[in-house]
């Protein structure tokens, strides 16, 4: 199979993270197993989901992980151009659910395994498809684990998230949290003998901004971050049930992007301090059970530039610019990152085009990573 149809194939499926990702997954065992290529699968709690990874080549020190998520963002409410789950080709470039945000990369992959299967590989090549990247790199850290235990340690790994081939050193962490407000609800005339949960919950969120406002007050200009501090957003609010009942409960998530020298935790443990100090005394002076619950969502550590690192040495000799950059936006890199492997993230396509109606991949883009992959094998044989 050559590389667009296996797009074509990828893309068909339609692996919202809501959604099972298990015929996917098949199809990828079916597609290694041709070859010869025998693949583990890592299941979800439920077993509604699962990674895959696989080894090819010698089972020794000093191999590359190539890694990419096998899910994609939902298209409810997008206005598409054509069939988002249908591989479309229009002036150049390629449509569909995912092909920037990774399915490109994972074909490639999976196009030049042939090619790896052929070649006198010296150092091996391990394959990494995840599950649930896009709602907080659920899937990922169970795979990393085993894959830890399992494999010789390779020498780098390579997150083929979309960068234009730019290779990506460095990426914020991300921390996400639910919070409840419990309050007591009395007519608004009476607000006095009640505890408004939607005002307390502004009272929180207006917590996060300002702690922000000093972020961006006091930012390291020469950071090449954008933005060069700390972040602290809430996304979705939810509570109360009219304009003249103060509201007994109210829910809102944020999340917490922070820059590759802070700790996102120490964040979070400020946000619960305030909470403990200075908000929920004086709730609990009017009724006792009322409160604050803080939940965890998710958590994406980082990725920290490396002194020297492999992972950067070697992609930066593969690619035609060899520059490299951050960003701002989380990937499983970090991950792999923590398990004491060195790591970079380069991939083809425009991280501007990821999650947009009418998303695409440069035709350009896909063949550049041709050529990439048969670099990898290259090197990885000599």
């Amino acid at each position: 199979m050559m590389a667009r149809e296996i797009l074509a194939r990828l893309v068909a499926f339609p692996t919202v993270s809501s959604a099972s990702n298990l015929d996917c997954i098949a199809f990828v065992s079916d597609y290694l197993s041709r070859f010869g290529v025998e693949s583990r699968l890592v299941p979800s709690p439920d077993g509604s989901k699962a990674n895959l990874y696989a080894t090819i080549g010698p089972a020794v020190r000093g191999g590359v992980v190539l890694s990419g998520h096998t899910d994609v963002v939902p298209v409810d409410g997008q206005d598409w151009a054509s069939d988002p789950f249908r591989l479309t080709e229009r002036d150049g470039r390629l449509f569909g659910r995912g092909v920037c945000d990774m399915k490109g990369f994972d074909a490639l992959v999976l196009a030049a395994v042939p090619h790896m299967v052929r070649a006198p590989l010296k150092r091996p090549v391990h394959l990494a498809l995840s599950y649930d990247e896009e709602v907080g790199c659920l899937g990922a850290p169970a795979m990393v684990a085993e894959m830890a235990q399992r494999l010789p340690p390779p020498a780098a790994v390579i997150v083929g998230e979309p960068t234009r081939f730019a290779v990506v050193n460095g990426h914020k962490g991300s921390l996400s949290f639910f919070t409840r407000v419990r309050g007591h609800s009395v007519h608004s005339s009476r607000i006095d003998q009640g505890i408004s949960a939607v005002m307390v919950a502004a009272r929180l969120v207006t917590w996060l901004d300002d702690v922000m406002a000093s972020n961006r007050a006091t930012a390291d200009v020469a950071s090449p971050f954008a933005p060069p501090y700390t972040t602290l957003h809430c996304g979705m609010i939810n509570g109360g049930t009219a304009a003249n009942i103060v509201a007994a409960e109210c829910t809102f998530v944020s999340d917490i992007r922070a820059v590759p020298n802070e700790d996102p935790w120490s964040y979070k443990a400020r946000y619960e301090a305030f909470i403990r100090e200075m908000v929920e005394p004086s709730m609990r002076a009017i009724a006792p059970w009322a409160g604050v619950d803080v939940t965890h969502r998710s958590f994406v550590p980082g990725l920290r530039p490396e002194a020297a690192g492999t992972a950067e040495a070697l992609a930066t000799a593969l690619v035609e610019a060899g520059r490299t950059e951050v960003v701002s936006y989380g990937t499983e890199a970090g991950l792999f990152q923590q398990a004491g492997w060195s790591t970079i993230v380069c991939g083809p396509g425009d991280i501007a085009q990821a999650h947009q109606a009418d998303e695409f991949l440069e035709v350009a883009q896909f063949e550049a990573g041709e050529k990439f992959m048969a670099a990898l094998i290259g090197s990885l044989c000599g």
